[in-house]
């Protein structure tokens, strides 16, 4: 009963305003951005509160501040106002022949080591299902699925899918990448023990591969001297270009981004240089017909390519 309530008291509009003022920190700068009275929204921002039974801000000198009540409701906020958001869109895109729609997340080696081609062929077969793509880290693709934020995400193997379903998708395998005329340049393979007397460049402290020569360095009895983090493959190879260091990437990243750039790679022997993707979902027997398709063609890639 009390959820039934708390659905006919909400609307869209309060919602708006409420995330108007946790953005701009006062209500007379949020009533005025959402073209409303001050006194209106004064009064909207009360009947929030009533209707969720929690003070949602704190009044303080130099604004207002969320409380914890008001944290919770910023994040079912923001989703609720990006999935009306996304209604209107795709109701708009129906119109213009769109079929179906499926939301999915990948992390950055799917996304540039496999997706663009899986996806090409998918979008070939079927010209009328539109995919939104998403890149996360494997951890919040397994927190994206489980929140059914998407339909269904690409993530490291080794994440942990806490429960979920998950479907084998791609191999891929690391090696370290070093400038062309690097010491290590000549060399088929290498443990990766043997790269620590070098400086590293590391992705972000969430991606599997950071994670993964953090805990080999630590299994060594090492320090990995990481020498910065950057946001990405693409600048993984240009910090090693430029000399400040040496950097761990999918094989097919650097055929596709290092080799051009002169860099050499050499194969990393650790087992755990050898990785697989797998996808991941609720309930792949509840997916929607479109997102079905989908799942059903990504987890045969592999085979069939």
């Amino acid at each position: 009963m009390a959820t039934r309530n708390l659905l006919r008291r909400l609307d869209l509009t309060t919602l708006q305003l409420f995330l108007a003022v946790f953005e701009e920190g006062t209500l007379t700068r949020a009533a005025e951005r959402e073209a409303i009275a001050v006194s209106a929204a004064s009064k909207r921002l009360l009947e929030l509160e009533q209707a969720v039974g929690a003070v949602l801000f704190e009044r303080k000198a130099r604004g207002m501040a969320l409380t914890p009540a008001g944290e919770t409701l910023l994040h079912h906020a923001r989703r609720v106002l990006r999935d009306v958001e996304n209604i209107g869109i795709e109701l708009a895109e129906h119109a213009s022949g769109v079929r179906g729609y499926v939301r999915m997340m990948a992390n950055l080696s799917a996304i540039v080591e496999f997706l663009p081609e899986d996806l090409r062929a998918f979008s070939s077969m079927h010209e009328q299902i539109k995919i939104d793509l998403e890149e996360r880290p494997s951890g919040g693709i397994v927190e994206g699925v489980a929140d059914s934020l998407v339909d269904l995400g690409i993530c490291s193997g080794d994440a942990d899918t806490r429960g979920l379903e998950t479907a084998h998708y791609r191999h891929d395998r690391l090696a370290l990448v070093v400038p062309g005329e690097h010491l290590l340049a000549g060399r088929a393979s290498i443990a990766f023990a043997q790269t620590l007397d070098f400086d590293h460049i590391g992705l972000h402290s969430a991606s599997s591969i950071n994670m993964r020569t953090h805990l080999a360095a630590r299994q060594a009895g090492r320090a990995l001297r990481l020498r910065i983090h950057v946001p990405g493959f693409d600048a993984v190879c240009r910090m090693v270009q430029a000399g400040m260091g040496v950097g761990v990437l999918p094989m097919q990243v650097f055929d596709a981004m290092g080799r051009q750039l002169g860099l050499a790679a050499i194969a990393l022997d650790d087992e755990w240089a050898a990785r697989s993707l797998v996808i991941v979902v609720r309930d792949s027997d509840a997916l929607s017909p479109v997102s079905r398709l989908l799942f059903d063609h990504l987890r045969t890639v592999e085979v069939r390519g």
